[in-house]
This record gives C-alpha cells, structure tokens and sequence, in this order.
C-alpha cells in the first residue's frame, strides 16, 4: 500500500482527466517519456521531489517513474497544491504523495520529512527546501546522495549562498539556468499564471490601472509585459542599475518603490528577496490598493508590518485578506503573500511548463551519467540539451528552421575572410 498524505483519495478521477489534459500540451516531455520507458536511465534510483503538485508536474512524475525511478513527491508550497491531482497519483501512478492545498507550516515541514525519509539519491526541488533540510538536519543523507536539481530563481539564490559558503557538498543542477526554462516558463508561463491569478481573486479590470512590478528579472519582465498588454499603466521598480535601465528603454517608467506605492493600484512582488514591500510603502499607499507576490517564498511582502499597521483583517473574497489601517486605508493581500499564480489559479500553463520539466527529467539523468566527474557546487546543464529541448519544441509545433550549410559553418569558426 502505496503511503500518502493528501486531501482526498475520491478525487483521484477528477485529477487524472486534469492530468491528461495538460499532457495534450506537453510533446517535448512525451517524447523523453517514451524513450524513458525503452532506456530506463533511472532505474533503481530514489528520487524526492519537491515541486508544487500541478497536472504539470504529474506529468513530470509519470516520466520519472516510467524511467524506472522509484519516486516521492511532497508540496513546495502551502497553498499551490491540486488536490485532486495529488489524489490522482496515489491512485493511478501508486506515487506516495505528501501534499494537502492549504496545509500549516507543520504540516508542510512533516511533508519535506517524509520526503526525505525515502533516502533519496537524488533530491529535485523547488526552492531548495529539500537541499537545505539534508544540510542542516539529515546529514545522514549524504552518503548515499548523488545529487540536486534546482528549479527555482530563489532556490538557485540559495544554493550559490551555499556553495559560497563551503557547505554544498555535493552537485546540484541549475535548472533554472537553461534558456528553454527561464526564457519562457519565468517570462510567459509567470507573466500570464500572475495575471491570471490576480483576476481570478479580484475580478477587477486591469486597464486604465496603475501596475507596479518590483523587479526585472525575468519573471518581472513578463508580468510587466502582460500588465501592459491588458491595458495597466505600468511602473517598474529595481536595485540594478542595468536592469533599471532596461525597463526604460522597453518603454516602462522606473522609480522607487516608496514613491510608486501611493500611486499604484496593484503592486506585484517576484524578486526572490525578502520585505521588497516594506512598513514605508504600506504607509504610502492609497486606500483599496491590491498587494500580491509571484516569488517563491512569502518573505517578499512584510505582512507582520502590515499586521501591526492594522486594526483589523476581513476576508471579502477567497484568497484576499483586507486589512484596515490605523488611519483608516484598505490594503488587500492577495494569497496571504505567497505565489499568486499558484495559489488562486493553476499555475503556469501546461506549454511552457513543457519544456521546464523536460530539463528536470534530462537534469536527473545528466547527474547520473556524470557523477564521478561533476564536483560540488551549482552546474548548468549543457547547452547541447538545451538546445535539443528548442528544437523537439519547434518540431511538435510544427516549425523548420535554417540549417548552416557547410561554407557558412566554416566562415563562422574561422578569422581569414573578412570584406
């Protein structure tokens, strides 16, 4: 009897058809699926995952099982679980599930436990929670520890503080750093998932609205985009003088934060850093402004500040808590301060999230073939798999590209021709 922590086995039919549904969008996994299911690479290795349990990253699972991998899955967020779909791999794909939408903090770290009871050999993460837990409480773990891979910006963060600090021992894949992954999932798949999910809290109409994004990273970048393209004047806040820089010449107006806040009517967060929304910006802010977060953790809004602000907290909507200042303003936090995208919507789509978890699935495999000679620290996968995901991606859309024939292959790697 497959073990499990989760909401509901009777919603299991409900999760498989979500399941199947979002597979319809993801070609690129499907074809290293298959060749999974012929080469079994992962066979007789344990895997613990720590993902935020989507129909997407059900898909990921069934590939990684498929691919012989004996398999745990726990929740990277509190709120950003699919119960049904998590009830739909204990069923169907006998995969133990430790997750439940809406779990405490308790709950949540008893799930990470689980997870790393199953004495991985290789840890696959979201946020590096689980990277964190063997470092800091189960050591024990490293013995038999291949390694890491990392899905996150915020999680990368971590993993670079680490290895900076001489306590990774082991390897760990950036994912986040491969091109088919941060290029499309953080600039589409977050920049479309955010909007999606402030209109599904809310219902308010974004045009004509003042919008500030803090930041302009790559998840930034595509909130600020869609923003605009659903009619919000929008207004960009960053640290780095390059990045600020970029945010004007793609047409934003740029400020800081403390003097866009008493403008906007939305202020979005997705830095990867903590109190980006701060007691000075809360105190600026006009009545009925909308607060919402798109990074990893819930450090990025201080809401202990905005606690201590307020006289009282309401709950008008699911997944909006108003709270009444002092001097008598509304500010509304969306999702209690965590992944808006994920916590009142579905999260990325299914298109994008298609080529992120075929870099998991190849990641879990590179680390295997290459274990005796990758060192500890943070890697990149190479830039031939990157390159191998574009294209299957471009064929199961359908779309040829130019091939170098062999003069201009040559001109190229060579220096002599010139005019």
């Amino acid at each position: 009897m497959t073990s499990y922590d989760i909401k509901d086995l009777a919603l299991a039919e409900q999760g498989r058809k979500r399941i199947e549904w979002a597979e319809k969008e993801m070609p690129v996994l499907r074809l290293i699926r298959e060749r999974f299911e012929q080469e079994r690479p992962l066979k007789g290795i344990k895997i613990s995952a720590c993902l935020h349990v989507t129909a997407e990253t059900a898909n990921l699972m069934r590939t990684l099982a498929i691919g012989g991998a004996d398999v745990v899955l726990a929740a990277s967020n509190p709120l950003s679980t699919q119960d049904d779909v998590a009830a739909a791999l204990v069923a169907y794909e006998e995969i133990p599930v430790y997750a439940i939408k809406g779990e405490d903090n308790a709950t949540y770290y008893s799930h990470l436990t689980a997870a790393l009871d199953h004495r991985p050999h290789i840890t696959m993460d979201d946020g590096a929670d689980l990277v964190s837990g063997v470092l800091k409480d189960r050591r024990e773990l490293l013995d038999t520890l291949i390694g890491s891979t990392e899905e996150t910006t915020t999680g990368v963060i971590r993993l670079k503080a680490m290895a900076a600090d001489g306590v990774l021992s082991f390897p760990v894949i950036a994912v986040n750093d491969s091109d088919t992954k941060h290029l499309f999932d953080n600039r589409y798949g977050t920049g479309q998932s955010t909007l999606d999910g402030i209109i599904r809290a809310t219902n308010v109409l974004l045009a004509g609205k003042i919008f500030v994004v803090a930041g302009y990273g790559w998840c930034s970048r595509g909130i600020a985009e869609r923003a605009r393209g659903m009619g919000s004047n929008v207004i960009v806040t960053e640290i780095n003088p390059i990045k600020a820089l970029e945010a004007v010449m793609d047409g934003f107006r740029v400020m800081k934060m403390v003097d866009a806040a008493p403008l906007a009517d939305f202020v979005v967060t997705a830095t990867g850093d903590k109190n980006v929304l701060d007691q000075r910006d809360f105190a600026v802010m006009k009545n009925g402004c909308i607060v919402a977060n798109s990074g990893h953790f819930n450090v990025e809004i201080n809401i202990p500040a905005l606690e201590a602000m307020s006289v009282e907290k309401r709950q008008p909507r699911p997944f909006i808590d108003q709270y009444l200042t002092k001097d008598g303003r509304q500010i509304n936090l969306l999702g209690e301060g965590r992944l808006i995208n994920l916590a009142s919507a579905e999260g990325h789509p299914s298109a994008v999230m298609d080529m992120s978890f075929a870099n998991q699935a190849l990641a879990s495999e590179f680390l295997l073939q290459n274990k005796s000679t990758l060192g500890a620290g943070v890697h990149a996968l190479p830039k031939a798999v990157d390159e191998q995901i574009a294209a299957l991606k471009l064929q199961a859309m359908g779309i040829e590209i130019d091939v170098l024939t062999a003069e201009q292959a040559k001109y190229l790697s060579s220096w002599e021709e010139g005019t």
